[in-house]
């Protein structure tokens, strides 16, 4: 025998575990099914593992979607404060950390306890660990139904929930499920790539800055201007949106590794950056490099490497002047410096330009940019247009926040949504 509930949510991480707990508070009798026997281990590994759980300055400008306005109305019916409120009913500790950023001080197993509770209180049941084995749709007593066949048997609801999130960091089980069941109800999807992940470069520019490995500066980062030519091969909404991703600037800390670029500037950037595109990296973005060498040629006696050791890691100025053409000149004085070579060596720290040829892909990525098209589902329900009763949540959608917070936000005001709805 079937058992059948109002409400079957497929995904108990945040947006299912919000979604789940909202439905069954408000009377509808829900199942909440994961494939994991461990629930919501991306909450679990957020944040060094205390969760950065929201962040107090969310707006719609901090996510990413082909429809930047889809977000809005999720999120203001739903906000940071909102959350706290449910964070401080449960007397559960927190701080901010940086730039609006809000940690759990103990742990964020907090979280995760918090949001099963909310379930329990709406009398969830839990299937988990249970895989899916087929889905689909099945009319009794001319009610269309949907029917999910588990290897724990078979479960008949009227409404299903899709939060299984995106395919990043497979190895805490995240998979593509939500594409494959957008792909059986013909409902369409927003190509998917990594975002928040760190960027790779070929061998051979990445040679000389290898031997960087482990540090790190607070830089300005960017996608670098089209030339003129490629703007000019670009039209229409792929010119706007091109050209909205090169306003887009971050100033936050960048990591060297053995493959490449990392740390939270990348991070934040790589969810802008596509294949053939350059990032242009301010080393000292306090200070016009070149000015101040030209201005100083006069009044500084020290030679160029020991300057440059004052202005950035005794590493990254050693290197740079030993892989950009000024190893013969490093131990000369400034004063001795013609301008021409003094502008481009500021102009090389102010503006580095470098093209990564890949990322870390879904391995290393914090979160999927792209999923179900928004165009297919309500903005106020999260509820397909072309299927009553199917609902997309939480990262499986076509909305992505930057680093820093902003998905947990979109998880629980998009989960909040739906349980309202429903």
């Amino acid at each position: 025998m079937a058992k059948q509930y109002d409400v079957a949510v497929i995904g108990a991480g945040a947006a299912g575990m919000m979604c789940a707990g909202v439905a069954g508070q408000r009377g509808k009798t829900v199942v909440l099914l994961d494939h994991s026997a461990k629930l919501a281990e991306k909450i679990r590994i957020s944040g060094g593992g205390r969760c950065n759980f929201t962040n107090i300055n969310t707006s719609p400008q901090n996510f990413l979607s082909e429809n930047p306005h889809f977000c809005k109305s999720a999120l203001s019916r739903y906000t940071p404060q909102d959350f706290l409120t449910l964070i401080k009913r449960y007397r559960i500790g927190f701080h901010e950390k940086h730039k609006g950023q809000l940690f759990c001080d103990n742990s964020a197993e907090d979280i995760i306890h918090m949001l099963k509770a909310e379930c329990d209180v709406g009398n969830v049941t839990w299937r988990v660990p249970c895989k899916v084995l087929q889905l689909g749709q099945t009319n009794i007593a001319n009610e269309n139904i949907f029917r999910i066949e588990t290897n724990n048997g078979t479960i008949h609801a009227r409404k299903l929930v899709i939060a299984t999130g995106g395919p990043s960091i497979p190895a805490i089980g995240a998979t593509d499920f939500a594409y494959h069941v957008a792909k059986q109800f013909d409902i369409p999807v927003v190509n998917p790539h990594p975002a928040l992940v760190p960027l790779r470069f070929d061998s051979n520019t990445w040679q000389s800055f290898a031997a960087l490995s482990g540090l790190a500066l607070e830089v300005d980062i960017k996608i670098g201007t089209e030339t003129a030519l490629a703007q000019a091969s670009n039209s229409g909404n792929k010119k706007s949106q091109r050209q909205q991703n090169q306003q887009i600037q971050f100033r936050e800390d960048l990591l060297f590794t053995h493959r490449g670029l990392s740390g939270p500037a990348v991070l934040q950037i790589s969810s802008f950056w596509e294949m053939g595109k350059a990032l242009e990296i301010d080393l000292l973005p306090e200070m016009d490099v070149a000015q101040a060498l030209i201005q100083g040629k006069g009044q500084l006696k020290k030679n160029l490497g020991n300057l440059l050791a004052q202005w950035l890691p005794s590493r990254l100025a050693e290197n740079w002047l030993l892989n950009n053409g000024y190893s013969l000149q490093a131990n000369a004085r400034i004063a001795d410096m013609p301008d021409k070579q003094l502008q481009a060596l500021g102009q090389s720290l102010n503006q580095w330009r470098i093209m990564p040829n890949g990322s870390e892909g879904y391995r290393k990525a914090e979160v999927t940019r792209g999923g179900i098209d928004t165009k297919a589902l309500s903005q106020q329900t999260m509820m397909s247009n072309k299927i009553p009763g199917l609902y997309f949540v939480g990262e499986a959608v076509d909305v992505t926040g930057w680093l820093g917070g902003y998905n947990f936000q979109w998880a629980w005001a998009s989960g909040m949504a739906a349980g309202l709805s429903i």
